[in-house]
């Protein structure tokens, strides 16, 4: 006769945070496992981010060096801000407590290229929800990985910039995209002339 087993609790997942510089100030990083969990955008000071990110993320800074996702994420995030091109599709994120219709609207955000904007409308259409742009703009509002999940190339009608809960508000958002427009502009001119040739 088999004995039962005792209940053995899983150990809570390690969760760590870290501070990197970037050209719009110090942004926050913070990952349990092998996913990210939150990027935070600059605040006021160096001490102000990381004060919010270990109040936020429920952990202590870890040096570097990082894990090798951490390093690359970190990097990515670094190039994209100088103006130059970086693939943030391959950061892996941590879903868990991120609700059906949130998954949806970040995964198609993560697919705006950067130089370009959609509206609430038209990814609340993208979708298949067709008039859920406020919804859509509640959602992108609780966004936890801010320019990983760039909700900065989401924007209201008429051109307007909307609303941006991340640091900075619409400062930072308008910064975010003029360093894409400059850069998309310069890579569309960089094809142009090579094309000619």
């Amino acid at each position: 006769m088999e004995t039962a087993q005792p209940f053995a609790p899983t150990a809570p997942a390690e969760r760590h945070c870290a501070v990197f510089d970037t050209a719009l100030g110090a942004f926050g990083i913070a990952w349990r496992n092998e996913a990210v969990t939150q990027v935070l955008l600059p605040l006021v000071d160096r001490e102000a981010t990381i004060a919010e990110l270990q109040w936020q993320s429920g952990a202590e800074l870890a040096p570097p060096p990082w894990p090798p996702f951490i390093a690359d994420a970190v990097r990515a995030m670094q190039s994209l801000l100088d103006g130059e091109p970086a693939d943030l599709h391959e950061v892996p994120l941590d879903w868990a407590g991120i609700g059906q219709f949130e998954r949806k609207v970040y995964e198609a955000t993560l697919w705006i290229p950067p130089g370009e904007v959609r509206t609430y409308d038209e990814l609340a259409d993208t979708i298949g929800n067709p008039g859920a742009a406020r919804a859509v703009d509640v959602a992108l509002a609780r966004n936890p990985w801010p320019l990983v999940v760039p909700c900065h190339r989401v924007i209201a009608g008429g051109g307007r910039m909307g609303g941006h809960s991340a640091a900075g508000g619409i400062a930072t958002k308008k910064k975010m995209l003029e360093i894409e427009a400059a850069m998309a502009a310069r890579l569309a001119s960089a094809g142009r002339s090579q094309a000619a040739r």
